[in-house]
């Protein structure tokens, strides 16, 4: 409305002043010269408001992080999968607050099972390759890291034949180089990174190493429980936590930088003592005190359950002793008994307890280890044996060792009909494992007294529980963090203002010309 009004009000003005000039030709010259003087000043004075209000009142605001992702490959023994991590563009304390976003199970066994087709370890990375992709915009394809870790089925794999381990993650690095994201490489794991990484997850799920409050603030927190990490996979096992006093044995300690913090974690990998090897000890255990019959009594199998199995891949692992002279092709075969309490003792064969130079003060084969301090979480395939068993998260010891028995007890026939769903060669090891577990627990790690302590788990907060997302939150200490970037602006009822006047003195411009010519032509 004011704007209309001024508009009349020139028009008018346009009027007088032409009605003037033609009736008053003797004031002409002096009348134009006062009139646009006049409106000159008019419009000088409204450019200078329009430059005033664009210089007052400025705020700076800060643009938001964008969201930054990152891609970690688990190589397991078993099997690989892949995990999508995503995070803002700052940091605390140098450390990115990461989360996962996605995870992709990759079909067939893990790459170190292809000894005979290396190219095809690459090949079965794309499905979830092309997974990430889709998950990833793709303006930050390029930025985006890619890491794989493998872990203790490449390193048995690379003690045997180190050029075809090597082959095989030749070709997994193909794979993952010819997509749009920023590769950074592809290894082998030592078994402490693999401890410590996972420690490093489960601590982080749980806040205990950084927390987010109400008022959205991340801060250390002070009274947070330090949990340790008890991880069993395929080739391997570990066994990660905060020990009382300091780590006597400087191999066994892992020292990180998280937040700020600095952390002396004791963790220890057992390679040779993971789910599936120790049970091929077992095996081989019982072949070599069997005698020369082929017809080999197995107290872990399920009494109605067979299996034949050649001596080449008995015996196809570095983990085991080979024969002097054996023919690889002879058959031998296991036939389930179902003696639980004689599987039992049969896995202190397999666990090394003496031998150990640091008496008291050990774990298993020889190794060093503080006694257990804290809470424990025990995961991977600590995990599926107890959900199986419905002894998850927790279970009191009684209840424990009691199911153990009336479940090793049980016939193959019973067995599979109560687990119609479940394969042969996964529920074939349920009872061994069990054991397997018991004995690692209770007479390697010693807690036989803080049984209660141990929780067994497979994710937290949503998270899968293992090292790769502790992988992740260590190196994002080496991804730089985003810039921040700042934006200038000013209220938008001083921008509408602004934008008036300006528009306001053209408009005043415009009209001078206007009536100027309008003048000429009727003088």
């Amino acid at each position: 409305m004011h704007t209309m009004n001024f508009i009349y009000l020139w028009i008018i003005l346009v009027v007088l002043i032409c009605f003037v000039f033609g009736q008053i030709a003797d004031m002409a010259i002096q009348m134009k010269a006062l009139l646009l003087g006049a409106a000159l000043a008019a419009v000088a004075c409204t450019a200078l408001i329009a430059l005033v209000l664009s210089l007052a009142d400025h705020q700076t605001l800060a643009e938001p992080y964008s969201t930054q992702y990152g891609i970690v490959f688990d190589a397991g023994s078993t099997h690989t999968a892949l995990f999508l991590y995503q995070w803002l563009g700052n940091k605390e304390n140098n450390t990115g607050i990461v989360s996962q976003k996605q995870s992709c199970d990759v079909d067939g066994d893990g790459i170190s099972s292809y000894v005979q087709n290396p190219p095809a370890a690459g090949e079965i990375l794309k499905k979830c390759l092309d997974v990430a992709k889709a998950a990833v915009p793709e303006r930050q394809r390029k930025t985006t890291p890619v890491y794989l870790g493998a872990t203790a089925g490449m390193r048995l794999l690379s003690l045997q034949n180190k050029s075809v381990a090597d082959s095989i993650l030749v070709e997994v690095t193909k794979t993952i180089q010819s997509y749009p994201f920023d590769f950074r490489g592809a290894r082998i794991l030592s078994g402490m990174e693999e401890g410590a990484y996972g420690w490093i997850t489960i601590n982080y799920l749980l806040e205990s190493l950084i927390k987010h409050t109400f008022e959205g603030q991340w801060i250390h927190p002070k009274a947070g429980k330090i949990i340790g990490a008890l991880d069993l996979g395929g080739s391997s096992t570990q066994i990660s936590f905060t020990p009382k006093d300091p780590v006597k044995n400087p191999a066994s300690a892992f020292n990180l930088q998280l937040y700020g913090y600095n952390y002396e974690v004791y963790t220890q990998s057992y390679l040779c003592y993971g789910k599936d090897q120790a049970l091929r000890k077992l095996q081989v255990y019982l072949h070599k005190t069997a005698g020369p019959s082929s017809i080999i009594s197995h107290p872990c199998y399920y009494v109605g359950y067979n299996i034949n199995v050649t001596l080449g891949d008995l015996y196809n692992s570095p983990c085991v002793v080979k024969p002097n002279n054996f023919n690889p092709t002879s058959i031998v075969n296991f036939s389930g008994t179902g003696n639980s309490s004689l599987c039992l003792s049969l896995m202190e064969n397999i666990v090394n307890l003496t031998d150990c130079a640091f008496s008291p003060e050990c774990g298993f084969n020889g190794a060093y280890q503080p006694p257990v301090n804290g809470e424990f979480f025990a995961f991977s395939a600590y995990f599926y044996t107890f959900e199986f068993l419905g002894l998850v998260p927790k279970a009191p010891l009684t209840r424990v060792l009691s199911t153990i028995d009336t479940h090793c007890n049980k016939t193959w026939t019973t067995l599979t009909a109560e687990n119609p769903n479940i394969k042969a060669k996964y529920l074939k090891d349920y009872c061994a494992s069990a054991h397997y577990i018991m004995t690692v627990l209770l007479k390697g790690y010693k807690f036989n007294n803080t049984w209660d302590q141990i929780s067994f788990e497979k994710q937290v907060a949503d998270t899968d529980v293992g090292w790769t997302l502790g992988y992740m939150l260590n190196l994002t200490n080496m991804i730089p963090s985003e810039r921040t970037r700042a934006v200038t602006g000013v209220p938008h009822s001083q921008w509408a203002a602004q934008i008036f006047f300006i528009v306001f003195a053209l408009f005043l411009s415009l009209l001078i010309i206007v009536t100027l010519s309008v003048c000429d032509l009727s003088h």
